[in-house]
């Protein structure tokens, strides 16, 4: 009899510790995303089990070149996988697949991104973002429904930026696909 009530008790207590500690870190630090589709290609598969870090923006703001995962603004209950191109208050300017980005003081600069798969063509489009708004495209633009299609991405709807890759075993990182654009310091035309 006093077998079967330590193990119940063991069970309890476990329980207890899987709601007083694990559920706390997936709801509000880091929670686990797999890629579904061909967006985010070469950076991302289908499949990739990702680590998303939920808790570095309340900190600091995002960055240019941050992969994030958010809440798609048309359906909030679906969850898309971008990159961050064009911050707030800028204008992107995509012409023939180029993308220049305008800050409000005039300064701009036309983008180097060795990341994407293939440029996509048929968009050319010019948006200026308001003071909360984030411009983000899929690294394989062609097959990307991203910003140029539905407009600027709401701050609130990011949930937070990809931290690992965990699987497959061969693809772990930390920050996977992060890039690092030069920063935009003197008034270039391309």
């Amino acid at each position: 009899m006093q077998k079967s009530s330590s193990i119940t008790r063991d069970i309890v207590t476990f329980v207890l510790l899987v709601v007083v500690v694990v559920v706390p870190i997936r709801l509000f630090v880091a929670q686990p995303f797999v890629v579904d589709g061909s967006s985010m290609l070469p950076t991302f598969q289908n499949g990739n089990y990702l680590i998303v870090d939920e808790l570095t923006y309340d900190f600091s703001k995002p960055q240019r070149g941050d992969v994030i995962v958010f809440r798609y603004p048309g359906d909030p209950s679906i969850f898309y996988i971008k990159r961050i191109i064009g911050l707030p208050n800028e204008t992107i300017t995509i012409k023939n697949g180029q993308v220049t980005i305008t800050e409000p003081d005039g300064a701009s600069q036309t983008l180097k991104e060795p990341f994407i798969s293939a440029k996509d063509m048929a968009y050319n489009i010019k948006r200026t973002l308001g003071p909360t708004q984030y411009f983000v495209m899929g690294d394989n633009r062609p097959e990307s429904s991203d910003s140029r299609v539905w407009g600027p991405l709401p701050a609130n709807d990011i949930i937070g930026r990809v931290f690992l890759r965990l699987f497959p075993p061969s693809g772990f990182g930390v920050f996977p696909g992060k890039y690092y654009f030069a920063p935009i310091t003197a008034t270039t035309t391309p």
